[in-house]
């Protein structure tokens, strides 16, 4: 009698945590949905995740079914290389639907900003120059050099030129370092120059600078661009060592025959009185 209650509590019990688990599962079930996901990318080779999650394809457009969870935003991240020496992540949020959803990533999110790294190529030194006297550095002058790398710009213009003031800025940490010990190096002080991390396109004080130095690629430019016309006080000047900013042209360009064994040119703009 006592060992046929145990059975048939067993079957009981068994029988429970099998309605049970069927029932999490059920449960669980109810709280994915497998939607159709629409995604327009920059560009055709651009890597794309879905609430991070590697998703495999190719093409500018790409259409996928994924199982997401009802209710809650989706996350959709995509990475690409515009050229060689740029890397951009840019991440939307979108909102759960039923059937479909569609993403378009070639246009930033402006509540969730773009990822760009710039890979460190140094300035050639008789590009430096050059990118200073285009600039008519003199004693007056604060310099400012976005994306520092190793400090030869700032370095240059404030032991070279003369300038007053020098600030290098850059987001890698290592490449702030190297500044520090090559302004060592040369013999400059903390009163005379200044390296710090940071990123370029949220610089509080910017409105400091008189020349602001650039090599950081057509896609920087472009940002920075509206943040250098509204910042900038009238006659400071901007150089750019290669890259442009779209349609708004230069005041003067010029090649420069390097010792680097390539030719590299030099873009200046000027900030002109706002009518």
């Amino acid at each position: 009698m006592h060992r046929r209650f145990l059975a048939t509590g067993l079957v009981v019990l068994t029988a429970a945590f099998l309605s049970f688990s069927v029932q999490s599962i059920q449960s669980q079930d109810t709280e994915k949905r497998v939607i159709s996901l629409k995604v327009v990318l920059p560009q055709a080779d651009a890597k794309l995740t879905v609430n991070g999650k590697a998703k495999k394809g190719e093409g500018e457009e790409r259409k996928l079914r994924v199982a997401v969870d009802k209710g809650k935003d989706i996350i959709v991240s995509t990475t690409w290389e515009p050229n060689n020496y740029t890397k951009i992540t840019r991440t939307k949020k979108v909102a759960f639907k039923d059937k479909e959803v569609e993403v378009d990533l070639t246009t930033a999110d402006p509540k969730m900003k773009d990822e760009i790294v710039v890979i460190y190529v140094p300035t050639p030194d008789d590009v430096v120059d050059a990118m200073c006297k285009m600039a008519k550095v003199t004693k007056d002058d604060v310099v400012y050099d976005l994306g520092c790398g190793d400090g030869r710009i700032v370095i240059a213009a404030v032991g070279k030129f003369g300038a007053k003031h020098g600030v290098g800025i850059d987001l890698d940490p290592e490449r702030v370092k190297d500044s520090k010990e090559n302004a060592k190096k040369h013999k400059l002080t903390d009163q005379q120059i200044e390296f710090r991390e940071g990123n370029v396109l949220k610089i509080d004080d910017l409105s400091k600078a008189t020349v602001v130095m650039l090599y950081m690629g057509e896609d920087i430019n472009l940002r920075l661009r509206p943040i250098l016309q509204k910042t900038l006080k009238p006659g400071s000047r901007i150089v750019s060592h290669r890259f442009t900013m779209g349609n708004w042209k230069p005041d003067k360009t010029e090649t420069v025959n390097s010792t680097a064994g390539y030719e590299c040119l030099v873009h200046l703009w000027t900030i002109k009185k706002k009518e």
